[in-house]
């Protein structure tokens, strides 16, 4: 990496409140508060939230070596009650033997074979969607995309038999996103978990329904591989697996993973099909160029498994959203004995933070950072992108499980769709609401347009 550190216009960190430390500035607007620290007092900057001492890096360099290093001298730091109620002990936030286990359970569920035969079901509940929409309609894109999303999340994950269960399990979804975001932003993230609040008491009833709702397919699932009957979908995967000793998954253990997977299939692709149309919008010439590769490439049919090598510039768009809109927006991890970064020590009980947000907005590794241009990933652009300058889905040994579920799924929809209509919702951007995962503040409206043909791609 050529580039040299980042010249702090302020030294040291921002100054503390007694006891909240930068709590009020970081719960205004986290995003905006990462970028502050990265522009005003250079790549390595130290913080305090409440009484944690915190360091936050803004070098490609640094956050490949906090990525690497979990596991290792570093450890997930604890994101609180609300985020423990929603996840458990799921792959994502166990640690030690026991990550290492039910890693080594869930990994083969998520192999590029697996992701493979659920192409099929991704296309097909596209086409479905888009057969339902007509030229001039109106429609809130991220309430579209979330369904879409959760239908074939739940028939991937639980199988056909469980379309029934989608309306509440996306209701007490929603809610639990709400609260967690509330509750990581807020001073209740400090309180005990014995210390009730009408935010934990709505999480703890969206946590409930989640739990009854997956219980019930569980069973459903083990009645009918106690009856004979064959299934191909992620929990039918998990239910057989069994790690060295030969024991399963717990029933707790089900539950958690089955959250983990559905959130990783569901609202991280439909918030990021939401941005990349929303972006789409507003850059014609992208647009034109979609148009003219799906025409190319797929002449009309609905593409398959195959396909996703076959559309570059599709795949470009998909991952220059992930860009300016990375899903994962913050990632953390706790310093313990020996730990270091950039051959500087970190002091064991020390949060090291980076962000991938301010990371993808960083001009040094992204000319232009602002403006949605995918041709910046084309294999001969004039400015490559560093090591772990992007990273929406983590890194290291506890990257995303589902990455590359999500990327096929966001591109094969994305292709069925973009063959047959344009989803016009101008050239503004809608806020966004940093909470599980970076979703949009509110609806995003558009109008279904029929795309242009025969216009030059640039």
């Amino acid at each position: 990496m050529t580039s040299t550190l980042r010249p702090a216009t302020r030294t040291g960190g921002p100054r503390p409140w007694p006891l909240l430390g930068n709590l009020p500035a970081f719960a205004r607007d986290p995003l905006a508060f990462f970028e502050s620290l990265r522009d005003e007092y250079g790549d390595w900057v130290p913080w305090a939230l409440g009484p944690r001492r915190n360091v936050f890096v803004s070098r490609p360099e640094h956050a490949g070596e906090l990525l690497g290093a979990v596991e290792g001298t570093f450890t997930p730091m604890e994101l609180g009650w609300a985020f423990h109620q929603l996840l458990g002990e799921g792959v994502v936030v166990a640690t030690g033997d026991d990550w290492r286990r039910k890693r080594a359970l869930v990994q083969p569920a998520v192999r590029p074979r697996q992701v493979r035969s659920y192409a099929a079901t991704m296309v097909e509940c596209a086409d479905a969607l888009a057969g339902g929409w007509r030229e001039g309609e109106r429609i809130d894109v991220h309430r579209e995309m979330a369904g879409l999303t959760q239908r074939i999340a739940v028939r991937t994950l639980f199988g056909s038999d469980a379309a029934g269960r989608q309306a509440p399990i996306s209701e007490a979804m929603a809610t639990a996103q709400r609260e967690l975001g509330a509750e990581f932003r807020g001073l209740t993230l400090f309180l005990p978990p014995w210390v009730r609040t009408p935010g934990r008491r709505r999480m703890r009833e969206a946590v409930a329904v989640l739990d009854r709702e997956i219980a019930h397919v569980i069973a459903e699932h083990e009645a009918g591989t106690a009856a004979g009957a064959e299934r191909d979908d992620l929990l039918s995967r998990l239910l057989a697996a069994r790690d060295e000793h030969g024991a399963p998954l717990s029933r707790k253990e089900l539950r958690d993973e089955s959250i983990t997977l559905y959130i990783g299939g569901h609202e991280t692709t439909s918030t990021t099909l939401t941005w990349t149309w929303q972006l789409l919008s507003g850059a014609p010439e992208a647009r034109a160029r979609l148009t003219e590769e799906l025409d190319r490439v797929l002449g009309g049919r609905l593409p398959t498994y195959e396909d996703y090598d076959r559309l570059p510039w599709t795949r470009q768009v998909v991952k220059e959203a992930l860009r300016i809109y990375p899903p994962i927006w913050l990632i953390s991890a706790v310093a313990t004995q020996g730990a270091s970064i950039g051959g500087r020590p970190v002091p064991a009980g020390t949060a090291v933070w980076t962000s991938p947000w301010s990371m993808h907005r960083d001009e040094r590794w992204f000319p232009d950072p602002e403006n949605f241009r995918p041709e910046r990933w084309d294999a001969e652009a004039p400015h490559p992108v560093p090591e772990h300058a992007w990273f929406p889905f983590g890194g290291g040994p506890r990257a995303c499980l589902g990455a590359r579920f999500a990327l096929v799924e966001a591109a094969l929809v994305l292709a069925v769709l973009a063959q047959r209509f344009h989803l016009d919702s101008g050239s503004g951007r809608a806020a966004v609401f940093p909470g599980l995962t970076l979703q949009p503040a509110g609806p995003v409206l558009a109008t279904l347009r029929t795309p242009a043909r025969g216009v030059p791609a640039p």
